[in-house]
């Protein structure tokens, strides 16, 4: 909760990742709120009012977990949505005449993105920012199990995170424009 919060604030793409990672953890625990507890909560060194507050969002998100049938596999709708929203922003860009450097990077990932989505043998259904997520996503995976990643992935990933870096700071300074009278 306490680094769900600090990173949805300073980056929408570490944040999407980072409840990814949440949900699979969930998941590993058997959507069980006593061994969340037992092996995360109570390793915070927070006070007990904290504490409660991260168990009664792990509640909510195992809840949610349970209402949309995700117990086994898939995002939480909320997760969905911020990607959703990411990707629109993106669209936007790359609509924006002046946005001339983001469309140059965008077009410079766009073979890796190709080539990840011919290797899930995903349709148009899963968007671009869903997909450069789910490359990076799937290379957290590897490293976390000591796989080898291949020189050629790791190049293309670096150039993925750039895209997705950019597009998290501009969706930082989307939120915080002014909306228009």
């Amino acid at each position: 909760m306490i680094i769900a919060k600090q990173k949805k604030e300073e980056n929408i793409a570490e944040y999407i990742l980072y409840m990814w990672q949440i949900e699979d953890i969930i998941r590993g625990y058997q959507l069980d709120i006593d061994q969340i507890q037992k092996n995360i909560i109570d390793q915070y060194q927070q006070p007990e009012e904290v504490k409660k507050q991260i168990r009664d969002w792990y509640e909510n998100l195992i809840e949610m977990m349970r209402l949309e049938h995700k117990e086994k596999s898939g995002h939480l709708q909320i997760n969905i949505n911020q990607v959703n929203d990411l990707n629109d922003l993106h669209n936007e860009l790359l609509q924006n005449p002046k946005e001339i450097q983001y469309n140059a990077q965008f077009f410079k990932v766009l073979p890796f993105l190709i080539e990840f989505r011919n290797k899930l043998h995903a349709g148009e259904e899963m968007n671009d920012v869903h997909l450069a997520l789910h490359a990076l996503y799937a290379i957290l995976l590897l490293r976390l199990q000591k796989k080898e990643i291949s020189k050629d992935t790791q190049v293309a990933i670096q150039h993925i995170s750039g895209l997705l870096s950019v597009l998290s700071a501009k969706y930082k300074t989307w939120l915080n424009e002014e909306p228009e009278d």
